[in-house]
């Protein structure tokens, strides 16, 4: 165990720092915060943090819009900041890992300020600029994720440039080598500072089709994934051409090249492409591209026992040498106790099967990332209109919410201010008041907390060498239950999850089992091998 690279079968803690834990009071979340909530992080028992963009940004989609990679923006502290985050890191023994969003910048970056002033000046080719048609329409149909068309008209330049998601976030061009390059520095910058790795935001959008072919249109019945759904054009179209270009493959490996200097640095690709299992597959082969990718495959509202079982089977069957990282939730989709909620009603039975997604996503083959308020089991808040900061939110008002219902701050205590985040009259978001019960102080005093029983869980996971690095089987899936192995050198686990409310007997072929303990979850096992489960329960049983 102790041989493989410590990203292997790694937890990595999300934070997303507006709504973490606000340290000046002003009512957003900062790195001062997140040093002072170390410990609790460290008590988690997880293997590492991923941190959100903390830098300079003007906020239009509150950091993924970067003015400038080598800042911090002032609203989230300063560089000594986050050399005290790193220096408490490292002593508690956390990796750190960091967002870096390559594919665009914000347009008041000083390369696009410069860019967009003409056609000939040194960065005229950093972003992707090309002429208007005939009648003065768009160069091709391509969309914008955050709705209409992707290109904007530029005035002094008297061309278009492309922007994949806001109007304020172009595109930079990647055929162009010394973007390449420049973006590559910016990298090494971080590296230089000690981080242990990247979560790479949108890496398949850097390259686009250079002859900018038209994308094709999708039918009413394809129109699934990403959480796109009728009312947003994206879903009309297959994204052939705006993105995942084969030119990116190139680009990953020489990402790679550049952490190859950096012994135990780890990159973890962010991937939404048409098929994004695939692209996770030849985005992670070998060991010359990226360690590892994970995609939104488990971030939509089907949370039943066969699609996780369908969705890990084609990617393993896909992935050969590869490592996958999971998730259920993150900053861009509902949360997952409500979406995949079966009675969103009762607190207990949402307790319960938060305590169950937790530990199924950590006993899946691969890494895990686990969003802020997960180990709470906190649900999706919901923010009135005129209280509404996502854009995506307020341009598909009502049909589409946004996503500040997964981003409200974090619930500290249920007695103070704002729930112990900040002081501040005015939070950038509202704390929610369902969310009060879930309070970490609420959840410390309660030995059956979902809070406790995360902690209990990862704590024996760390013990379980199958679950950290052995291969998958899957036995059974039905609408109740899902039944897999996990199998490393020797050693070989079996896991029983009852996705229903209602005790479940399971029956097992294998002639030699030992139900194992100690992992907080409370199934039993007769002389006949047959396992009783409570609801939204799971076992954990070794096979001798």
């Amino acid at each position: 165990m102790e041989n493989q690279p410590w990203w292997r079968g790694a937890v990595i803690y999300q934070i997303y720092p507006r709504s973490f834990m606000d340290a000046n009071q002003d009512g957003i979340g900062d790195l001062a915060g997140i040093v002072q909530k170390l410990p609790y992080v460290k008590k988690l028992r997880v293997d590492a943090i991923w941190i959100s963009p903390f830098f300079k940004s003007p906020m239009k989609d509150f950091g993924y819009d970067i003015s400038d990679y080598r800042e911090i923006d002032p609203i989230f502290g300063t560089m000594k900041d986050f050399d005290l985050l790193m220096a408490k890191a490292k002593k508690l023994d956390l990796k750190v890992i960091i967002d870096q969003v390559l594919s665009h910048t914000s347009d008041q970056h000083d390369w696009f300020i410069e860019s967009r002033q003409d056609r000939t000046n040194e960065k005229a080719d950093w972003y992707v600029w090309v002429d208007a048609n005939e009648d003065g329409t768009p160069p091709n149909n391509w969309l914008s994720i955050f709705g209409g068309g992707a290109w904007q008209w530029e005035p002094r330049r008297q061309q278009y440039y492309l922007h994949n998601f806001l109007t304020s976030q172009p595109d930079l061009n990647f055929h162009n080598e010394a973007v390449r390059k420049a973006v590559l520095d910016n990298v090494k910058f971080w590296l230089d500072l000690g981080v242990d790795g990247f979560r790479l935001d949108a890496i398949n959008f850097c390259y686009h089709d250079k002859l900018l072919r038209d994308n094709p249109a999708k039918a009413l019945e394809d129109r699934q994934g990403r959480g796109f759904s009728d009312d947003n054009p994206y879903a009309f179209q297959y994204h052939y051409y705006n993105n995942t270009q084969p030119e990116n493959i190139e680009f990953m490996e020489d990402i790679r090249a550049l952490m190859d200097q950096y012994p135990g640095v780890v990159t973890l690709g962010e991937i939404s492409s048409e098929n994004s299992l695939q692209t996770m597959a030849e985005y992670t082969q070998g060991d010359k591209r990226l360690h590892m990718a994970y995609s939104f495959e488990l971030l939509t509202p089907d949370g039943s026992p066969t699609y996780i079982r369908n969705t890990v089977e084609a990617l393993e069957e896909q992935l050969s040498d590869g490592w996958p990282c999971w998730a259920i939730g993150n900053h861009d989709v509902a949360r997952v106790a409500s979406r995949w909620s079966k009675s969103h009603s009762d607190k207990a039975n949402t307790a319960a099967q938060s305590k169950m997604y937790n530990a199924l996503l950590a006993s899946l083959r691969g890494s895990v990332c686990s969003y802020q308020g997960e180990e709470l089991g906190l649900t999706e808040a919901d923010i009135a209109y005129d209280a509404l900061q996502d854009p995506y939110g307020i341009n598909f008002w009502p049909t589409f919410k946004g996503r500040d219902g997964c981003r409200t701050p974090i619930p500290w205590d249920n007695n103070s201010v704002n729930a112990g985040f900040s002081a501040s009259d005015t939070p950038w978001l509202p704390v929610s008041d369902i969310h009060a019960d879930n309070a970490v102080e609420v959840q410390e005093k309660d030995k059956n907390s979902v809070l406790i029983a995360y902690r209990t869980f990862l704590t024996w996971r760390k013990m379980q060498s199958c679950l950290l690095y052995g291969d998958i089987n899957f036995i059974e899936s039905t609408a109740e239950k899902l039944v897999f192995t996990r199998q490393y050198q020797d050693k070989k686990l079996m896991v029983v999850a009852n996705f229903t409310n209602n005790s479940l007997e399971y029956a097992i072929k294998e002639a030699s089992l030992t139900l194992l303990s100690g992992n907080g979850f409370s199934s039993s096992i007769d002389e006949n091998s047959v396992v009783t489960l409570p609801a939204f329960n799971i076992a954990y049983l070794e096979v001798n």
